[in-house]
């Protein structure tokens, strides 16, 4: 088939899926094409007129019709072999002479969107729809307007109390203070100002693109209130998309627009409100339940949004998550609290490929890259130190705490220990920080990190107590080890303060964690503190747990953090150092007689204990504020060292395979198979705490309860082998897709090829690559993700060894140039090969 051909079997393919009537020119003959249950009549033709497709410039190669079949877009189709650009100018004296002003360029396998009115062509992965196109048209945008706008502190405030100014409490100098306080009016500080000011500057320079480096604590949801107010009353948005990438920052985001935007504009949570999210203005929604199986592509067209804005940017649109992001064609705002410089000390180049540093300093760099920000410099730089320096933020004292085992374990050699094998017999292993409480544990390292906590903590500068505080653990069973520690403490040292409520385990599997997170920041987890009377400061002191409060969760009085776990993270680090950062005052009101006094402490400082040396793994140097001194014992090799002795280790020994033996199953075994998928399908649909989790979106949560509480039970020993081989797919299915699947949020298991074919048309979203380079990129990437010989020719190099391989030859590879290397890094970034296994 010539590639002509090819091309307009794809096109047509796509715009039927698309819901489009339209007309197809082929040699130069009108032909109608029916989809989605349309039929165009012969009167419906008829009263077109002759030759409708037709120009005074030639034929229109596809004209796509509204729903009253008038012209509404221009489609210019090329062949597979050349660029769907080659055909702009063309298609816009089409367009012009029809008076439409959409285009849409196309050589069957890679697209562009151009909105005449704005902007240049957009690649777009699959075609807008009829709906989508209604939208884009009631809004012109301008950067002019957008640059224009005047924008003040009272920017938000005019929109949550448009008369405050009127408000006799806003006349007394004495009363305004507590006025703003008491209405919740947010006032933009001078700094969020400049950040907006500076993405007002970009626009007038025709950018559409910006990226924001704030640091943790800084308000820069308030500060994408503002923006989105400013796109949407200047007429440059009609929607918005608020990206986040934890279900909590969902509910906290929706909570917060609703509270400073409500009066002028709607915002809705996108899985709460699927079916009527066209009527809100700002849409707000995790990138995961977009992400997962390409929702979006179905869920949405790329022209449905007119302004992106990505929260911790770098995370939310990293991996597969900045495909979701690339698929939208409009403005686009990134917001990180991580800046490209968080390595101190360190040479990048020296870190190995598989090093998480290198691959979140990757997708950091490729951040800086989607946003127009080439030269590593973003549109608006606030850093913490600026904070700290403007009086908004504090810093930590950041105390180094290291075991002797730790101390060890975090050594190039490891932390060596005798174990016994099966045998009886006494042989040497080596354990690393990244095994602590995995293969390795220790009850007396956990007990002195409990300790030292309760010995070095800050305490509350009102009553005395242990200061409010979070402590990160490296998994849910380690939290509660932790938690059960520090309420064992807690009793000795205060005889009948607390209730085994002095720490409280807040972790996904625990019911109602998420709102114990909201207790806590309103000092109300388990009532208030029993050490004075009236004093509002929660009764519990310290949240212990894994990852649930890092990103975006605000608690300003936090006076203690402890990593009590190695981070390999750099935005988790600065996500859990940003906790402390916030400033609070520390007051107490007491009636005296006929007086009240008061009680007030500045929050000054808070402390920031490291017992893995985190803080030396993202600077070479690290300069610690305080070192905390642990009992000594003697080394091996004699000395003095700082640790603790630790006489009771236990050790996960993972059961070597014994035997391997390969059936042939039958038909009655692929029966047995299918039972049991059914009933496990039955176990995981009648489980109230999977369905409840399930309707929040937490599907994190789901899939640890299936590991930890369905598979591997005596009776059925549930597993994902005995799944996979009771569906017989072609490649390795997911626990979340059986999950998906069981609970409806997918219909079917896709095929090996229908991933490969969506892989693609990722890498074309995000690395949008010339049309010469399409077809042999989707063959190179096709045949890298699902060959390991090719895998390791590339990596290794050894190109000759093409010769004798049928996926890929020498001649595909020089088509390739520069390609060669994107192709392997996207892959190492971007794709899990294990689903395709």
């Amino acid at each position: 088939m010539k590639k002509e051909a090819r091309a307009r079997i794809k096109i047509n393919n796509i715009l039927q899926k698309a819901g489009w009537r339209f007309f197809d020119d082929e040699d130069g003959k009108a032909n109608v094409a029916l989809e989605s249950n349309v039929k165009l009549t012969k009167k419906d033709i008829d009263a077109l007129g002759n030759d409708f497709e037709k120009t005074k410039n030639g034929y229109v190669d596809f004209l796509l019709l509204d729903k009253n079949g008038f012209p509404y877009a221009v489609l210019e189709a090329k062949s597979e072999d050349k660029n769907p650009l080659d055909g702009k100018e063309q298609a816009r004296r089409y367009a012009q002479s029809l008076n439409v002003r959409f285009v849409i360029l196309s050589n069957g396998n890679l697209h562009y969107f151009w909105d005449l009115e704005h902007g240049n062509p957009a690649v777009i992965v699959t075609f807008p729809t009829p709906d989508s196109l209604v939208h884009v048209e009631q809004f012109k945008p301008d950067h002019k307007r957008l640059a224009g706008e005047k924008i003040e502190e009272d920017y938000i405030v005019l929109t949550q109390k448009l008369e405050y100014k009127n408000d006799p409490r806003w006349a007394s100098e004495a009363e305004r203070k507590e006025f703003a306080e008491t209405e919740g009016l947010k006032f933009l500080r001078p700094y969020q100002l400049r950040a907006i000011h500076a993405l007002q500057e970009s626009a007038a320079k025709g950018h559409d693109r910006y990226l924001f480096e704030m640091a943790t604590g800084t308000g820069k949801t308030l500060v994408s209130a503002a923006i989105i107010k400013l796109f949407l009353k200047t007429g440059n948005a009609k929607r918005v998309l608020f990206l986040v990438d934890r279900i909590e920052l969902e509910q906290q985001a929706w909570k917060n627009f609703k509270k400073w935007l409500a009066e002028d504009y709607t915002t809705v949570i996108y899985k709460e409100n699927r079916d009527d999210w066209r009527k809100a203005e700002i849409v707000v929604s995790t990138v995961q339940s977009l992400s997962f199986n390409n929702k979006y592509q179905h869920l949405f067209s790329p022209t449905d949004f007119d302004l992106l804005i990505s929260d911790e940017s770098h995370r939310s649109i990293g991996g597969n998550s900045r495909a979701v992001f690339e698929y939208f064609v409009g403005f686009k705002l990134g917001l990180t609290a991580t800046p490209k410089n968080y390595l101190k000390g360190i040479d990048p180049e020296k870190l190995n490929d598989r090093d998480p540093r290198a691959w979140e300093r990757r997708q950091l760099l490729d951040t800086y890259k989607t946003f127009g920000c080439e030269s590593g410099e973003p549109t608006f730089h606030y850093s913490l130190l600026d904070g700290v320096k403007d009086g908004y933020l504090i810093n930590p004292i950041v105390a180094d705490a290291r075991t002797e085992i730790t101390t060890e374990l975090l050594s190039e050699k490891g932390y060596a220990l005798m174990v016994e094998t099966e045998e009886g017999r006494e042989e040497e292993q080596i354990f690393f920080y990244t095994d602590f409480e995995k293969k390795f544990f220790s009850d007396k390292t956990n007990q002195i990190f409990c300790k030292t906590f309760f010995e070095n903590a800050l305490r509350d500068p009102i009553t005395g107590e242990i200061g409010k505080s979070i402590v990160f653990c490296v998994s849910q069973k380690h939290a509660s080890k932790i938690t059960q520690i520090l309420n064992q403490f807690v009793d000795l040292l205060y005889p009948g303060k607390y209730n085994s409520d002095f720490a409280v385990q807040i972790t996904s599997n625990i019911p109602d964690a998420q709102q114990f997170t909201v207790s806590f920041a309103n000092n109300n987890l388990n009532g208030q503190t029993r050490f004075l009377e009236g004093y509002q400061s929660s009764k519990t002191r310290v949240c212990v747990t894994v990852g649930m409060m890092t990103t975006g969760y605000d608690c300003e009085d936090i006076l203690n953090l402890c990593m009590m776990r190695p981070i390999f993270s750099p935005t988790d680090f600065i996500q859990i150092k940003g906790r402390g950062t916030r400033r609070y005052s520390f007051v107490h009101k007491e009636k005296n007689a006929d007086s009240i006094q008061e009680a007030k402490v500045e929050k000054e400082k808070f402390k920031l204990f490291d017992f893995f040396a985190n803080c030396e793994y993202f600077e070479e140097k690290y300069n610690y504020d305080e070192i905390i001194r642990l009992p000594a014992i003697t080394g091996a090799g004699g000395g003095d060292v700082d640790g603790v002795p630790i006489n009771e280790v236990s050790v996960f020994q993972p059961d070597p395979l014994k035997t391997f033996a390969e059936k042939t199953i039958g038909f009655e075994g692929m029966k047995i198979d299918r039972k049991l998928f059914e009933k496990f399908e039955s176990t995981v649909k009648n489980d109230p705490f999977i369905q409840k989790k399930y309707e929040e979106g937490d599907l994190e949560t789901v899939e640890d309860y299936v590991r930890g509480e369905i598979f591997d039970k005596p009776e059925d020993y549930f597993n994902l082998e005995k799944l996979r081989k009771a569906i017989k797919s072609d490649r390795r299915i997911s626990l979340r897709e059986f999950i998906e699947k069981i609970l409806g949020g997918i219909v079917r298991f896709k095929s090996k090829d229908e991933l490969l074919e969506e892989e693609f048309e990722k890498f074309i979203a995000i690395h949008k690559p010339e049309s010469k380079y399409v077809l042999p990129l989707k063959n190179y990437l096709k045949a890298y993700i699902t060959d390991n010989e090719i895998r390791d020719i590339i990596e290794r190099g050894e190109y000759p060894r093409l010769a004798t391989n049928p996926k890929l030859t020498l001649s595909d590879l020089r088509e390739l140039n520069k390609w060669i290397e994107v192709v392997p890094d996207y892959v190492k970034d971007y794709v899990s090969l294990n689903s395709y296994m």
